[in-house]
């Protein structure tokens, strides 16, 4: 017998769980991989587009783990209800604190020491790319996917729950929202992208907007590519680049810009 290791040495972590039985043929966990959980009422919704192009390659290769939470499974009675109506009264629904509770101790017996429990909620703080770029500093995140009415704020006081909004408008649920957040995260994970470069140029890397993209043909419809471009002068196309984030950035996003400004100042 040899006693050489198999190519899945040392990469798997196995532990007791308390997960119901349906929730226990998920894939073991993979230790050094950024570990990604998301408690929703469709599982079925992942991994969705992350498991395509770049963050589905990074997938596969371990570099991230996804695990979907089905809320469902912890639901009350017969039928599973996860949701009651509004203390108060009031439209719509409103996901019970007793089930979603059940579903956040479950997850946190995955969930590594530092890795976020965050609420995608309208009314949280908005997601940028600073965010992103914490959470992908981190172990893993816990995503909770909201629907109906929102989360009793019992759940959210009780668990120090963080809520973070994608806009100023709402979604049928958080799913698409999870998605995003994710998205944006995992790109910025060692490895995922093939030229970490890209990741210092683009939008909101320091604070402005990103410059014109062009490419060729070197003529389209009458338009030409502007000259610096195919200068081969770096100091002057490095120049243009940066004047041309600032000119969209203060157009477009003036708070950016005053933001921007203030750093430059301070």
């Amino acid at each position: 017998m040899s006693d050489t290791p198999s190519r899945s040495h040392g990469r798997k972590s196995i532990r007791p769980t308390l997960k119901p039985r349906s929730l226990m043929d998920t894939p073991e966990e993979l230790v050094n991989a950024w570990q990604a959980q998301v408690i929703t009422l469709f599982p079925e919704a992942f991994p969705g587009i992350l498991g395509h192009s770049l963050t589905g390659k990074a997938l596969q290769e371990g570099k991230w783990q996804l695990t979907p939470i089905p809320l469902r499974e912890f639901g009350e009675g017969k039928h599973r209800n996860v949701d009651d109506t509004p203390a108060g009264g009031g439209a719509g629904m409103v996901l019970r604190p007793d089930v979603m509770g059940r579903a956040i101790d479950v997850a946190a017996q995955s969930a590594r020491p530092g890795a976020p429990l965050i609420y995608l909620s309208p009314r949280g703080r908005p997601f940028t790319q600073e965010m992103a770029q914490d959470l992908a500093q981190r172990p893993g995140v816990t995503l909770i996917c909201g629907r109906f009415e929102g989360l009793d704020q019992r759940v959210i006081d009780h668990y120090q729950i963080a809520e973070v909004s994608l806009g100023d408008f709402v979604l049928t649920g958080g799913e698409i929202a999870a998605q995003a957040l994710l998205d944006a995260t995992v790109r910025l994970l060692p490895g995922v992208l093939g030229n970490a470069a890209s990741t210092e140029e683009e939008s909101f890397s320091d604070g402005l907007l990103e410059h014109p993209q062009y490419t060729r043909p070197a003529e389209w419809e009458g338009r030409g590519i502007p000259e610096v471009l195919t200068s081969g002068n770096h100091g002057k196309i490095a120049d243009w680049r940066r004047a041309m984030s600032e000119e969209i950035t203060k157009a477009r996003r003036p708070d950016l810009w005053e933001a921007y400004q203030a750093r430059l100042k301070g």
